[in-house]
């Protein structure tokens, strides 16, 4: 009789994004077309091929929508009580939730869910799992950031069988994964983080969450591009995606939403790292804009829209003369073929000479955004620094800029309208298609008093903000050059005279009487 022996090992190749597998190394995967994505890993000879299951297998007999959709109540939420948390959630968990938590190391994942634990243990029963620290470890976390316990029991496991018993012993309301890719069954090939064990083991906890009302947070890796690491299927099984990143040289964590079938997508919610865990920034308006004195060129304020949140953005530009052949373009915070569109579009309708000079353009604080209402602000940026004049330091810019030259409108124009209101602002340019005339300044009343049809309104003592309405590019610089004195042409040392920046007469003499530093040009206030 033959013995059988060990069963024998052999390399294979499986993808990192799809999970498809190769006997040998691949450049390209073929089945999802990821290049560099296929990571060799140990695999033993099945005897018999496994029994395939669904990774979302909790299933139902048929049932007619109109027995779901009738007068059953909705699923009741429990709220973090960390107000920033329950903004991207939506208002809180859901049963049977299972969120994916992502973020570099050392960003604060476990201290973010340690204290959203703690604040939920007031509700709901509370499993924290901890895969990669030692039970005394998360012990100590907890002391540092006052956290008593309550209903919270730790473990520390890697063995999902191990955490599922627990888990059917415990019946906890509330499960903390940290992280997925530490755990592995020993049923299934592969090394804890492998593209299979992560896949099974996120599958079989969505199950369990699915079929007990569970609510699941799961945190996982990033790589060093800032992509999830594991397979992309992973974000398809969780419910909620949301990534903690830090914005302003690690003084200031944000945490971004991409995916959430029970709440928005487009929030953010703003957290900062102190000695006492995680606080939450409340009043963020003001955060991402820098003291600057008055006569500053190449900066510009606008209102950017962070779901339903405005945050006051200052647009930084420099413009310098160039030294290389081809002149450099650069953006920081903002989409960088959107830049090199809005410098097409000046130097077309506004006839700025760019050819031969360095562009760089910058948010000010580390703040990134894809709101097109930025655009204004940003032009008005760069004309600033290329005719080395200062705006005035009580506007803002607010409107999207097209190829055509001309000035777009923008959504939640009155709560923008509110927060520049708020932070002290007196001006603010605004698209005239926001229902102004153009080329008229009017008042910003209170919501509650009587106003005649073609006010723009604002609340919360907006009284005071003066909205001028623009069409096109050429008439918001205009309009802010009007009356404005041009550089003198001087002549330099070396015996060649100093030009201006930008496309200004060189035949029009300063003002004499224009008050201000030797130098320099201010737009009238």
């Amino acid at each position: 009789m033959k013995k059988q022996g060990a069963p024998r090992l052999r390399a294979q190749y499986r993808c990192a994004q799809c999970g498809y597998a190769s006997p040998k190394p691949l450049g390209q995967c073929p089945e999802c077309s990821a290049w560099n994505s296929m990571e060799e890993e140990v695999v033993a000879d099945q005897a018999k091929t496994p029994v395939c299951r669904g990774l979302a297998d909790f299933s139902s007999a048929p049932t007619p929508l109109a027995d779901l959709a009738g007068d059953a109540p909705p699923a009741q939420r429990s709220a973090t009580g960390l107000g920033e948390f329950d903004r991207l959630l939506g208002g809180g968990v859901v049963p049977g939730q299972v969120v994916l938590l992502a973020g570099p190391p050392g960003i604060g994942k476990s201290t973010l869910m340690l204290q959203a634990a703690a604040r939920l243990s007031s509700k709901l029963s509370v499993l924290y799992v901890s895969g990669e620290e030692s039970l005394k470890q998360v012990g100590d976390r907890a002391r540092r950031l006052g956290i008593r316990g309550g209903s919270i029991v730790l473990l520390s496991e890697t063995d999902l069988s191990k955490i599922l018993a627990a888990m059917d012993d415990l019946k906890p309301g509330l499960v903390v994964m940290d992280s997925v890719q530490a755990v592995h069954h020993p049923d299934w090939p592969g090394t804890p983080g492998s593209v299979t064990q992560v896949r099974e083991c996120s599958a079989e906890l969505l199950r369990t969450a699915k079929g007990r009302d569970t609510v699941v947070f799961l945190l996982g890796h990033v790589t060093k591009e800032g992509a999830l690491a594991g397979p992309k299927l992973l974000e398809h099984l969780v419910d909620t995606v949301l990534y903690f990143d830090t914005e302003r040289h690690d003084l200031l964590r944000v945490l971004r939403a991409s995916k959430n079938r029970f709440g928005p997508t487009d929030e953010i919610g703003l957290f900062e790292m102190r000695a006492g865990g995680l606080s939450e920034v409340g009043d963020a308006a003001s955060l991402f804009l820098e003291e600057a004195g008055a006569g500053t060129a190449g900066r510009a304020v606008a209102v950017a829209m962070e779901g339903s949140r405005p945050i006051l953005a200052e647009a930084q530009a420099l413009v310098v003369t160039t030294h290389y052949p081809l002149p450099r373009r650069t953006a920081t915070g903002l989409e960088y073929n959107r830049v090199l569109m809005l410098l097409a579009a000046m130097e077309k309708h506004l006839r700025l000479r760019l050819e031969d000079k360095d562009v760089f353009v910058s948010l000010a604080g580390g703040l990134k955004t894809s709101d097109p209402a930025l655009d204004l602000a940003a032009c008005m940026a760069v004309l600033s620094s290329a005719r080395d004049a200062a705006l005035p330091n009580d506007t803002v810019f607010i409107g999207e800029a097209g190829l055509l030259g001309r000035v777009g409108r923008v959504p939640f124009l009155e709560g923008r309208l509110r927060e520049a209101a708020k932070a002290g602002f007196k001006r603010a340019v605004v698209p005239v298609s926001a229902g102004l005339p153009s080329g008229g300044a009017v008042e910003v009343g209170d919501r509650a008093s009587p106003a005649p049809s073609g006010k723009v309104w604002a609340t919360g003592g907006a009284a005071g903000l003066r909205v001028v309405p623009v069409k096109t590019l050429a008439e918001a610089a205009e309009m802010l050059r009007s009356g404005l004195p041009e550089r003198k042409v001087t002549e330099g040392i070396d015996g060649h005279k100093d030009a201006p920046d930008g496309n200004i007469d060189e035949n029009i003499e300063a003002n004499p009487t224009q008050k201000g530093e030797p130098g320099k040009r201010s737009f009238p206030g």
